[in-house]
């Protein structure tokens, strides 16, 4: 049998290619990494096009399936693989993770905006917040606090990738010196640790 493949980005910043990544290795599924030059615009080319129709990193090919857009991956592989689960069971804590997802993935754009992943992963420093990412920071900031209530550990009482997701997102402040909420850098570096986050961000990375 054929171990899936993963498509990711070549300098391995992409914080959806990450999602996925840390997604198959906490389900203990055996993949194999591809890498995809987006500033040659390798994801242009009729080969990639054919594979992924959205043109885009991650893609996730299961023998002869092809699926793009990370959580649209992590929830094929949450229903094809369903053990080692990387969401909540409960239907009601699925619904809110999937919402801190599809959150992170389309607001907060001033904050992606002015602290790119290369803050985290090549640890470049940017200026100042402009006040259209000040006052995104300060939402992400209060959305966090009321789902983290009382010092939890995680968002839905135990792991889920919806906290990958927004440690990276609370990473691209704390990692540029930003000033974050004491609670959330706690929680932040936690998730940071997780061995299968710490896989991706220790992957050996082209210089700039």
């Amino acid at each position: 049998m054929n171990p899936l493949r993963l498509y990711v980005d070549s300098r391995f910043i992409s914080p959806y290619a990450m999602s996925v990544f840390v997604s198959l290795i906490e389900k203990g599924i055996a993949f194999q990494m591809t890498t995809v030059d987006l500033q040659a615009l390798e994801n242009q080319t009729e080969a990639y096009a054919a594979l992924s129709q959205t043109q885009r990193v991650p893609t996730l090919a299961d023998s002869d399936f092809a699926v793009s857009e990370s959580s649209a991956i992590t929830e094929y592989l949450e229903n094809a693989y369903p053990q080692f689960p990387v969401y909540p069971r409960d239907v009601r804590l699925l619904a809110k993770a999937r919402q801190v997802q599809a959150w992170i993935r389309s607001d907060l754009l001033p904050i992606r905006e002015e602290r790119s992943t290369l803050v985290v992963f090549y640890g470049e420093k940017s200026g100042p917040l402009s006040p259209a990412a000040s006052t995104a920071a300060n939402k992400l900031f209060q959305a966090a606090e009321a789902l983290l209530k009382d010092g939890a550990e995680y968002l839905f009482g135990e792991w889920s990738i919806a906290d990958v997701d927004l440690a990276l997102m609370l990473n691209r402040l704390i990692l540029n010196g930003d000033p974050v909420p004491a609670a959330l850098v706690a929680y932040a570096q936690r998730q940071w640790q997780r061995p299968s986050v710490q896989t991706w961000v220790a992957l050996q990375r082209p210089p700039l």
